[in-house]
């Protein structure tokens, strides 16, 4: 839409300013003023009146025909003004023709029309530029696939004749046309205009892909699971044209004021005109200062400081990963004192992970590592994954383990070396002979302290080689169960979440963590990471109480979970923020969807709806304030020192004041959403920077 009337603006304004040369060229007072004489040709003196009306005709009347709605819906506005101010201007020069004893300004007409298509046309420009968030996120599906047929030929096809359970080959480079799985091949997918993420994603078989991501340098063959309006990019665009399309309180506000500014500005006009009726006489001065108070009062500004704003924030948000659902949520995030967390899956990964190790004697700990892992390596349990990916990161060297053993509720067992190892829980260790070191069980009790789980590193037997001095009898009777090394397993906590505390505190906001989990679990994580407020044991039915004994302390409440679980504490919140959502952007219950897991993103959307506010402000002081100084100046009221305004300067002020708002607005792209350095001193994760 906006792009359409950009175009008919800016065509209009190119024909309308052409026409007007011959009456600027033809107007007695403009060679007057500037000292030429326009060449003599006969009917000359019709030349003003018939490109007037030609003038009005084409560039005039569609503010005529935009003013119909204000006038039926009895909200006039802006439309509204500019429609009367050129009506009452072409309408007293076409009477001047009928009598000469009154002074046309057909070339005031002219130009007043002129420069309030160029104002429209830069407003259309801006508007349609804030707005193109929509126009980026529909570029990236691809007009055609490559299907791959069951003979295993491809066939390229519409995106559209594409249907859930179809197999498409994703070219390097290419932009893969819908949500899909990798059945085969491995490939860097770059993410970036849909979640955020500024950084390649690996894919490889078993991994999800969005609809217009784009592949890197291998080639992917995916099974479609979700087409058209069901992919996770209609969804986002329908969120943006839903944000881009919804009104903030301030918003509200800003249209009232320009519904009044018409009734300010009609009686602006009137009083102006009895007052020069009663000070000269009435004619054409008195006609030249009502419409320029019609003309300059126009809520161009007033009607634009909004609007834009909101379209850039909505813009900015989108390629940053923040999908907003609700303008008044996003407005209020600038307001918040409290934001709730919810613990499991979004300041913690969800998944447990070894947070410490001690050894006995000389064993290291990427000796104890290798042994853990060895015997870990057949079992699916979380600690054993917790384990494994522990030594991964430690890049120790894997030992091959056999006669793998579950023993239920106990612990795993196996063979390493001609050894036999356990690993396993207190349990294990009651089952088995040998003495626990003193090291390992004050490791043991500092743990169970802090909340976390303890397994244990358990050997079995005599490493000696075999001699033939020692039988096996002797050997059996030195064997025992030993333990030789401890691991301590919790929840991880997320190295952003460390950071997302620090800089809300900085913000001047509090932050509070809900979990079902128990009072300890919850209160070693609230310590470790400087968290304000905890409540603990809580049921999933039970969170939005919580959420309301904050609010009922006067508290503006945020409240950050994963949307499903957490869906009443989301709706009861003043802000409901869904995380982690991944693809699925049809969380009904947020106001505020994070495309990345990434509770940073919390500090992000507090920081820009603070900066968007301030603009806002910005926008509605000059937009407002512009008027004060410029009815008055129209009016005439520095007339006794010489100084007054045709209609024409009018509308240069008036849209040069549209310019100075659309240009400010402009300015919240450079927005600094990037946050400090993370613990250690990696960079935190950058925000996607707006074009």
């Amino acid at each position: 839409m906006h792009a359409g009337h950009e175009q008919l603006f800016r065509r209009r304004f190119f024909v309308s300013t052409l026409l007007s040369i011959p009456v600027l060229l033809y107007s007695e007072m403009l060679q007057q003023w500037l000292g030429f004489s326009a060449p003599a040709v006969p009917g000359s003196e019709w030349i003003n009146p018939v490109f007037a009306v030609v003038v009005f005709g084409y560039g005039g009347v569609p503010f005529l025909r935009m003013a119909v709605p204000e006038l039926r819906d009895r909200s006039p506005g802006m439309m509204t003004l500019i429609s009367m101010a050129i009506s009452v201007a072409f309408v007293y020069s076409l009477a001047s023709v009928v009598f000469p004893t009154t002074t046309a300004f057909f070339w005031e007409l002219v130009t007043l029309i002129d420069i309030m298509l160029l104002g429209h046309w830069i407003e259309m420009r801006s508007v349609r530029r804030a707005s193109s968030a929509l126009d980026e996120l529909a570029k990236l599906i691809p007009d055609t696939a490559e299907r791959i047929a069951e003979s295993g030929d491809t066939e390229e096809v519409p995106v559209s004749d594409l249907s859930e359970g179809d197999l498409v080959l994703v070219r390097p480079g290419a932009n893969v046309p819908a949500d899909g799985v990798v059945e085969e091949g491995d490939s860097d997918v770059n993410e970036a205009m849909i979640t955020g993420e500024s950084r390649p994603v690996s894919k490889e078989p078993g991994d999800e892909v969005i609809g217009g991501t784009v592949n890197g340098d291998g080639s992917l063959r995916v099974r479609i699971t979700a087409t058209g309006e069901e992919t996770a990019l209609a969804g986002i665009m329908r969120l943006v044209e839903e944000a881009q399309g919804s009104k903030s309180k301030t918003q509200v506000l800003a249209d009232r004021a320009a519904g009044w500014l018409f009734y300010v500005a009609v009686a602006s006009a009137a009083v102006t005109a009895v007052a020069w009726t009663l000070a000269t006489s009435f004619g054409s001065p008195v006609i030249e200062r009502a419409v320029t108070v019609l003309v300059i009062a126009c809520p161009h500004a007033l009607g634009l400081a909004i609007p834009l704003v909101v379209a850039i924030n909505t813009s900015l948000a989108a390629r940053n990963g923040m999908l907003v659902r609700d303008r008044i949520a996003m407005e209020q995030a600038r307001e918040l004192d409290t934001v709730v967390f919810d613990k499991t899956g979004t300041l913690t990964k969800g998944e447990q992970g070894v947070v410490d190790v001690a050894t006995t004697g000389d064993l290291t700990e990427d000796e104890a590592f290798a042994l853990a892992a060895a015997v870990e390596g057949d079992s699916e349990h979380m600690i054993a994954q917790a384990i494994r990916d522990a030594a991964d990161e430690r890049g120790v060297d894997a030992r091959t383990a056999t006669g793998f053993e579950a023993l239920k509720g106990r612990g795993v067992r196996a063979t390493v070396d001609g050894e036999t190892v356990y690993v396993g829980g207190p349990n294990l260790l009651s089952q088995l002979d040998g003495d626990v070191p003193s090291n390992l069980d004050e490791f043991a009790d500092r743990a169970g302290r802090n909340a976390q789980t303890v397994v244990y590193l358990v050997r079995e037997g005599d490493r000696s080689e075999p001699s033939n001095e020692r039988t096996r009898a002797e050997r059996h009777a030195s064997s025992e169960a030993t333990p030789v090394a401890a691991f301590a397993l919790a929840d991880v906590v997320r190295e952003e979440s460390y950071q997302v505390v620090d800089a809300l505190h900085e913000l001047g906001v509090e932050v509070a963590m809900l979990t079902g989990d128990s009072e300890d679990v919850a209160r070693a994580v609230a310590d470790e990471l400087g968290i304000d407020t905890v409540f603990a044991e809580v049921l999933p039915e039970d969170k939005d109480e919580k959420i309301g004994e904050l609010q009922s302390e006067g508290k503006l409440v945020a409240m950050v979970g994963d949307g499903v679980n957490d869906a009443p504490a989301l709706a009861r919140a003043d802000v409901g923020i869904a995380i982690g959502s991944g693809t699925d952007v049809a969380v009904q219950s947020a106001d505020v969807i994070l495309v990345q897991n990434n509770p940073l993103d919390v500090v992000r959307l507090v920081k820009l709806s603070r900066a968007s506010y301030r603009k806002m402000q910005q926008n509605l002081v000059w937009a407002a304030g512009y008027n004060v100084f410029a009815i008055p100046l129209a009016a005439g009221i520095l007339a006794p020192v010489g100084i007054l305004l045709s209609p024409a300067v009018g509308a240069l002020l008036m849209s040069l004041s549209t310019v100075i708002v659309a240009i400010n607005a402009q300015l919240l792209r450079r927005v600094d959403l990037n946050l400090p350095a993370l613990p250690g001193g990696s960079p935190s994760p950058s925000p996607r920077p707006a074009d």
